[in-house]
């Protein structure tokens, strides 16, 4: 792929653990080391990132994950990131996860098993939250399923459709956005096998697959997907992590190579990276290897623009850890790391 450059990282974390909030880094073009030039402690518990480019320029957002669940705009020209706005209310609890779409912010609030939509005005600030889409169901894992838990919202790679992930209900649901309404209309949901609590999702590269990431069951599950009906069907499941290994692991955040080649999943417990063929259809999945994370906690994982290097938040080490991967395996190497307290998230912009 072309080169690009990988302009700036920024960083969320939990300030409730002793993070900064979101800690704004230069990267080095030729080795991907990271350098940290600011941090905004604007929102407590910034713990995720969306960052969107405009002819404006580059605006990032970020949920706070907090009982009063929030999110709000930063500037991110300077050395530091600079609020745009005032944070605005969800109208849900503990948002864990964000995305843009059609001039629209939504939010995935795991606490109250929502998710928001709050349109942007012209200046980049969120505004009022309009509709809130709440989740139904529960799932078999009594302590983590009794309840939906949303944990993340996404547009697919046409923009017709907005998918919300349910940890708590093991499913997927598949909607509209009524950008008139400033609200989601539900058009589907897919159920995933019970138990596996769905935390991630991810497109491939052509748009026509999806790989769902499960947190209570360490799998990947392979879907197709159909954006012209809107309908996501499950084709199968493959393990994260080696047959026979022990201990906890809960996995964090997929990402698919921009050749559409292979999976990376980030473990939590087990603190491993896991790598994974996929076949030239894009619909079977095989787990080559994992590597360690580097830190403890990988909470999440990024590619960086060039499609060169991943990046892990680790969040109970306290650090951001980078890795040159190999073009023809796959396979990271880890390269050098930065402490960010209680890292939760990382973008680039």
């Amino acid at each position: 792929m072309a080169d690009q450059s990988p302009g700036r990282a920024l960083i969320g974390s939990f300030t409730s653990a002793g993070g900064r909030g979101i800690v704004a880094a230069a990267v080095d073009p030729g080795t991907g080391a990271l350098a940290e030039t600011g941090a905004s402690d604007a929102v407590p518990d910034p713990s995720y990132l969306a960052a969107v480019t405009t002819t404006a320029g580059t605006a990032l957002y970020a949920v706070s994950e907090t009982a009063d669940g929030a999110v709000a705009a930063f500037d991110v020209t300077g050395a530091a990131p600079r609020p745009i706005g005032e944070p605005m209310p969800v109208g849900g609890v503990g948002p864990t996860h964000l995305a843009v779409s059609q001039g629209h912010l939504l939010t995935a609030n795991y606490g109250s098993g929502s998710v928001s939509v709050l349109p942007i005005g012209t200046d980049g600030a969120p505004g009022p939250v309009g509709g809130v889409m709440r989740h139904e169901g529960s799932g078999p894992v009594r302590d983590r399923q009794d309840t939906p838990h949303a944990h993340q919202v996404l547009p697919d790679p046409s923009g017709r459709w907005v998918l919300s992930v349910d940890l708590g209900t093991d499913s997927v649901r598949i909607c509209a956005l009524d950008t008139a309404a400033d609200a989601l209309v539900l058009h589907g949901e897919t159920a995933l096998r019970p138990g596996t609590g769905p935390r991630h999702l991810a497109f491939h590269p052509a748009g026509r697959h999806a790989y769902v990431l499960g947190e209570l069951e360490p799998t990947v599950t392979v879907c197709r997907w159909d954006a012209a009906a809107g309908i996501l069907e499950t084709v199968g499941e493959t393990a994260v992590l080696p047959a026979g290994t022990t201990g906890p692991a809960y996995p964090s955040a997929p990402v698919v190579s921009p050749d559409g080649r292979r999976i990376w999943a980030a473990v939590r417990g087990h603190d491993s990276i896991a790598v994974l063929d996929l076949d030239e259809t894009g619909e079977r999945a095989q787990l080559v290897t994992t590597v360690p994370c580097g830190g403890h906690w990988p909470r999440d994982l990024a590619l960086d623009p060039t499609g060169r290097r991943l990046y892990a938040a680790n969040e109970r080490s306290g650090d951001v850890t980078w890795f040159a991967v190999d073009q023809a395996t796959g396979i990271p190497r880890r390269t050098g790391s930065l402490s960010v307290a209680a890292a939760s998230c990382i973008v680039f912009a």
